[in-house]
């Protein structure tokens, strides 16, 4: 679960974040809203790249903000993000070896990315050089970067940007495969609405770094307001 409580970021006189205050507990929950909502500003909050001046942010109530960007990544916060970051000249094993060093013990390494490898489906390329991936890979080394080391929280920016139907198709199955197979909460930027609608029970809404509306995805993507501010329609 995710708390936000009074979250306000301050750059000079703009509020990227304004006096935000949701809590989400769906397994996969969404984050949507036009260009400049702040989506992206909440991402690097939670992930200790942005600090706020005000209001807490707790993660199955640890309190987040307190934390370094490397505690929270123990602590089992993980975050892809819109331009994917394999190393071109790391082979897909050792990307997510990168990884495991930080979060797993010297033991279970090996397992931990072994068990990546299989529940991305990567394991045929495991050898393969980051230079060598196609972009469907890519992002499934990105979803296996993630879901190593018992994670409690997976932030997902853009994940499925630039993928065709069904390789979206695809890489939403696993996405929903996370909270009953991984056992973390995922958390997912998409402008996609349909993607957003498919594959996340709860939706949060910001608006200029307000929160428009949050609850249940289909009443919210129903939902006048949010209508007008992220589809254009009157």
């Amino acid at each position: 679960m995710i708390a936000i409580d009074n979250l306000v970021v301050q750059f000079g006189g703009f509020r990227p974040i304004n006096e935000l205050t949701a809590t989400l507990t769906a397994p996969v929950a969404g984050l949507i809203g036009p260009n400049g909502a702040g989506k992206t500003t909440l991402l690097n909050v939670l992930s200790g790249f942005v600090t706020p001046v005000q209001g807490s942010v707790a993660l199955n109530g640890d309190q987040l903000l307190k934390m370094a960007p490397l505690q929270r990544v123990r602590a089992g916060l993980r975050r892809s993000f819109q331009t994917e970051q394999v190393v071109e000249d790391l082979t897909v094993s050792s990307n997510l070896a990168a990884i495991a060093d930080h979060v797993v013990a010297p033991l279970h390494r090996a397992a931990a990315v072994d068990a990546a490898l299989v529940f991305t489906g990567l394991r045929s390329v495991a050898d393969t050089l980051g230079q060598s991936l196609n972009l469907f890979q890519r992002r499934l080394v990105e979803l296996g970067k993630c879901v190593i080391g018992n994670p409690k929280l997976i932030l997902l920016d853009e994940p499925a940007a630039g993928l065709t139907e069904e390789e979206g198709n695809m890489f939403r199955e696993l996405v929903l495969r996370i909270p009953s197979e991984i056992g973390a909460q995922v958390l997912v930027i998409d402008h996609d609405v349909e993607l957003i609608r498919a594959m996340c029970s709860e939706t949060m809404v910001l608006d200029y770094g307000k929160l428009l509306a949050l609850g249940p995805t289909e009443i919210v993507l129903a939902d006048p307001n949010v209508r007008r501010a992220y589809l254009g329609e009157f």
